[in-house]
């Protein structure tokens, strides 16, 4: 390969091997991304919840992954309606090879009874994907000691925007969701060099429960409770299982998971299966949450990654004016 691909794979490695086949990032702490996770969670918080999510993966390559994302939704009643924006970025590698994604989000709730209610929601969004050329050091600049690369190769790369479209549905309780999304239905394409690279539509089914286990003096005041949920997804020639369980003792929480290729052996080889167990500890209060995780990697890669480690914070609120008003909807359970 020529200088170009070298700097470019020194990008890649630092994505991580899922995005040579274009394929999305993931946050560990996943219950805890809800508008990133499935449309259909738009709405479902209190009435106005913020959320912000940071990650850095493989923190002993050098410029490692590192993935943000930060929403905002808010429960509209009278509309049965939610609405919401979420801002995602993912860079890595010298030359910062990674997205940019603004998304507009939208759902609607309707109950089918007096415990359980059906949302279905909308992301439009905007991508903008490419390289930091100042970023790189290519071969013809080691071999003659300058600043600017003249490989004819970079002038391949352009920076490219495209519209992506995404939806879902979810089904919850006071004490249960579950649901599935359908991500980037149009199947855009991802390609900086001109040729064909499509980014495959990413079907996601999750669900959770979160089960008592002694309650307050109050009805719904759950000092303790125990909170299994799973995610799984696939997308082109990649399947992935998340399963796992969160406990909780007012106000601390803490759980572990499995994460691996539930299916088969991946095609790509071990190094791509990035098997990991996933330990999270945090807290958590009536508005407010945080949470902190680490990926210690099971897989042949082993710890020479460093794993991944991961924040999420989530402000989940009612207005005053709200609270002398009866809820239309149940709140979705949080985990």
């Amino acid at each position: 390969m020529k200088s170009i691909w070298l700097g470019l794979t020194i990008g890649f490695l630092g994505i991580g091997c899922q995005q040579l086949k274009a394929q999305d990032f993931q946050f560990s702490q996943y219950y805890a991304a809800p508008l990133y996770l499935n449309p259909a969670f738009t709405g479902t918080g209190k009435m106005h919840r913020f959320t912000a999510n940071g990650r850095m993966q493989w923190p002993h390559l050098p410029k490692a992954y590192r993935t943000i994302a930060v929403s905002y939704d808010y429960n509209l009643e009278k509309l049965s309606s939610g609405f919401g924006l979420l801002l995602t970025k993912d860079a890595a590698g010298s030359g910062d090879l990674g997205n940019t994604n603004v998304g507009f989000l939208y759902s609607y709730k309707t109950s089918i009874n007096d415990q359980l209610v059906i949302s279905a929601g909308t992301h439009f969004a905007y991508n903008f994907a490419g390289l930091n050329r100042n970023g790189l050091t290519l071969g013809d600049q080691l071999a003659s000691d300058r600043d600017v690369s003249f490989d004819t190769e970079l002038t391949n790369v352009q920076n490219i925007q495209y519209f992506d479209f995404s939806t879902g549905v979810l089904v919850y309780s006071k004490m249960f969701w579950g649901g599935v999304a359908f991500h980037h239905i149009t199947e855009p394409n991802m390609s900086l060099v001109g040729d064909s690279n499509p980014l495959d539509m990413k079907i996601s089914v999750h669900a959770g429960i979160r089960i008592p286990l002694y309650r307050g003096p109050k009805e719904f005041d759950n000092i303790s409770s125990i909170a299994p949920s799973f995610i799984y997804k696939q997308q082109g020639e990649f399947n992935q299982l998340d399963i796992g369980i969160n406990w909780h003792y007012d106000p601390i929480s803490a759980g572990i998971w499995y994460r691996g290729v539930p299916f088969g052996k991946s095609e790509q080889s071990d190094l791509y299966d990035r098997d990991a167990l996933v330990f999270m500890f945090g807290f958590k209060f009536p508005e407010f949450e945080a949470g902190y995780s680490y990926d210690f990697t099971i897989s042949e890669l082993g710890g020479s990654s460093g794993g991944a480690h991961e924040i999420s914070i989530v402000y989940d609120f009612v207005a005053k004016i709200k609270q002398k008003r009866k809820e239309r909807f149940l709140p979705c359970p949080t985990f």
